[in-house]
């Protein structure tokens, strides 16, 4: 897949954007390290954030950080297999390890452009499996729709049993928005909602005579028929377990990291499921692996409990660089390499 010139600008601007928060984050903690040690009679100059950062590294448990990577591969092929399921509902049937590759590929490509990893892994599906591709990206749309559920889900889920965390959390940190704000957004979704009234009653013309239209169209009811798969899935059982089953796996490799870093092994179960939801909502933003915004969010979370500002600042770069780094990389790579060889000898 060729990138534009605007793809490679957006990913320009969401990594500085990424780094320049890492980095503000990064000095921030840094001024209140100082202020730890100067408080403990600890000189400046044998005060070091990074050393602290480096030496945190080092005495992490890596048992833990293995289970957290298995964990990561275990939640990715319950995704592939929910997203094999989808598929299978509008007549296709892709092997399984096609469909953990794509996906294992599509993450890595998330970590040079933001997004374009579910283009990847759809345009790799296709092309192994012979599926239309706006087949397949409708299926990748219904996937995401059954995330934002399950985070909402989760959210809820961690709200009943921390209210008064996050109430207090969000007092301090967030102000109500503005009527005007309000309103401007209800316009924005009112526009949306009538153009897309407006352009799919178009398309769906019979009698369409132009060449733009009639692609538009055909792309329009695959992609259709990927988003609608959900209704003809043989066995709803089976998706909702897959799905609780990514989500047990996500939660999990947050609680799990506890135990593999000494100055939060403390922490409990609840403590895990808010951190999650803090992390989750980091990586939503668009920089390489949510890099930045993570690492605050996370931060944050960890200070909520009375984990120092230094210790949460090490304990995102380990979790960060377990999964986002070194798992999306490595795995990455793995399948890129596997996935040509494995389909090479099947066609064979």
């Amino acid at each position: 897949m060729k990138f534009s010139l605007t793809s490679i600008f957006k990913f320009v601007i969401f990594l500085a954007v990424g780094i320049l928060i890492l980095y503000c984050l990064f000095k921030n903690n840094e001024a209140a390290y100082l202020e730890e040690c100067a408080l403990k009679g600890i000189a400046t100059e044998d005060c070091s954030l990074l050393h602290k950062i480096t030496e945190d590294f080092r005495s992490v448990n890596v048992v833990w950080l293995g289970v957290i990577l298995i964990i990561y591969m275990l939640s990715n092929l319950f995704r592939a297999l929910r997203w094999r399921q989808m598929l299978e509902s509008v007549g296709y049937r892709p092997r399984t390890i096609n469909t953990l590759g794509a996906l294992m590929i599509g993450y890595f490509s998330n970590m040079a452009l933001p997004r374009v990893g579910e283009l990847i892994k759809t345009g790799a599906l296709s092309k192994y499996e012979n599926i239309p591709f706006e087949t397949t990206i409708g299926t990748v749309v219904l996937d995401r729709i059954l995330d934002i559920l399950c985070l909402l889900i989760v959210i809820g889920l961690s709200l009943i049993l921390s209210f008064d965390t996050f109430k207090d959390y969000f007092a301090e940190n967030f102000v109500s928005p503005s009527t005007s704000t309000i309103v401007i957004l209800g316009i924005l979704g009112i526009m949306g909602l009538v153009t897309s009234i407006v352009l799919l009653r178009l398309i769906n013309r019979p009698d369409l005579k132009n060449p733009l239209l009639l692609k538009i169209q055909k792309l329009w009811k695959g992609f259709y028929k990927g988003i609608t798969s959900l209704l003809k899935v043989k066995n709803p059982l089976l998706l909702i377990a897959y799905s609780i089953g990514i989500w047990t796996c996500y939660y999990l490799m947050t609680y799990l990291c506890f135990f593999a870093f000494h100055p939060v092994a403390h922490l409990s179960a609840v403590a895990g499921l808010v951190v999650f939801v803090f992390g989750t909502l980091g990586m939503i933003f668009p920089s390489p692996g949510g890099m930045g915004s993570y690492h605050l969010l996370i931060t944050q979370s960890l200070v909520i409990y009375g984990i120092s500002s230094a210790d949460a600042f090490s304990f995102s770069n380990i979790i960060f660089f377990t999964i986002n780094i070194f798992g999306n990389i490595t795995f990455g790579i793995l399948f890129l390499i596997i996935l040509p060889l494995y389909n090479k000898k099947e066609a064979t």
